[in-house]
């Protein structure tokens, strides 16, 4: 199963937060494409999970959805966030053993 970074759950519920989403919205990750190299994943806010998706709590409470496709793909990795190019922070996606990475909350524009 996912296993969601304490950073990835406060950017996830900061996320949400500034939607105005309820209490049952989230982020979606689904597969957006296949080619040789593995799968494309793709990220969104939602109001609700979709039939079949798998839903994960994280310990805070942030809300995970997983396309059934994507499941697949992420069973055994760790969702979390690093600095991203354009200065704000981006979702990344890596393997339980690999060393965790420390980031810092999100931070407001």
């Amino acid at each position: 199963m996912l296993i969601v970074s304490d950073a990835a759950a406060e950017t996830v519920k900061a996320l949400t937060a500034a939607e105005e989403a309820d209490d049952a919205g989230g982020l979606r990750i689904s597969v957006e494409s296949l080619d040789e190299q593995g799968a494309s994943l793709g990220v969104a806010l939602v109001a609700a999970p979709d039939t079949g998706d798998e839903v994960i709590v994280s310990t805070s409470g942030a809300l995970v959805f997983l396309q059934p496709e994507a499941a697949l793909y992420l069973a055994d990795k760790v969702l979390d966030v690093r600095d991203g190019r354009d200065g704000g922070l981006e979702f990344a996606v890596h393997g339980k053993t690999e060393e965790p990475r420390n980031f810092d909350a999100p931070r407001s524009s």
